[in-house]
């Protein structure tokens, strides 16, 4: 179990004894899903940290009143919408299900408080992790106002694609993409096609799948 945790971004760091107090001490609660499971919908309550200690879970993200949502595809050690557990809102903003068996850890927010209060460790790690989240959508807030299609889209897979996840992949209808991005049709369409021609993107009619991320991302590290 020591070895599960310490996989964990918000854990790392802390010493085994303090771990073990802490699992003795405090409800840590191990679920299991099976293939296609439902983990959680989107605008449930988010009242506990749920991270991934085994296999894969795959996310979507719907974008409101659009037909537009990203999915992807995350493994352990990912934690899933933390940022949400406090705040203004706190309803989980995407859907989550299970790809093969996965296993995820959860714990109460009033027992995760508990544990930040216990050790200075996992506050650090915590307000890390908000802290890095908050700058990067704030940096990619101020960039989506001018820019190419191309640079636009790079910032929206940049901004709601975790890092390291896997099959990331945009679903839409052409207008309300084009909607979202500020653009026409004919723009949005000569935007993929480029992209799909250096290999950094695969596209049809309503899918978008994302080849190389690194590269599409510094499209606007280039700027």
């Amino acid at each position: 179990m020591y070895q599960q945790l310490m996989q964990l971004p918000l854990f790392q760091g802390v010493s085994a004894d303090k771990i073990t107090a802490l699992v003795e001490k405090l409800p840590f609660h191990f679920l299991k899903y099976r293939n296609g499971e439902q983990i959680l919908n989107v605008g449930d309550p988010c009242t506990h940290i749920k991270f991934i200690v085994s296999g894969k879970v795959r996310v979507t993200t719907p974008f409101n009143h659009l037909r537009v949502s990203l999915s992807q595809t995350l493994s352990t050690p990912h934690v899933l919408a933390a940022d949400y557990l406090f705040g203004r809102d706190t309803v989980y903003p995407f859907s989550a299900v299970s790809e093969g068996f996965c296993g995820i850890l959860q714990l109460r927010k009033s027992d995760y408080i508990k544990m930040v209060i216990s050790d200075k460790v996992f506050l650090f790690n915590i307000l890390n992790y908000l802290s890095s989240g908050s700058q990067r959508n704030t940096t990619s807030t101020l960039d989506v106002t001018d820019g190419s299609v191309i640079e636009r889209l790079a910032i929206l897979i940049e901004t709601l694609a975790q890092a390291g996840a896997a099959d990331i992949m945009l679903q839409y209808k052409q207008k309300d993409l084009c909607t979202l991005l500020g653009t026409q049709r004919t723009t949005l369409i000569s935007a993929l096609e480029k992209l799909s021609d250096d290999d950094i993107v695969q596209f049809d009619s309503n899918v978008m799948r994302v080849l190389d991320r690194n590269r599409l991302s510094d499209k606007v590290k280039s700027k």
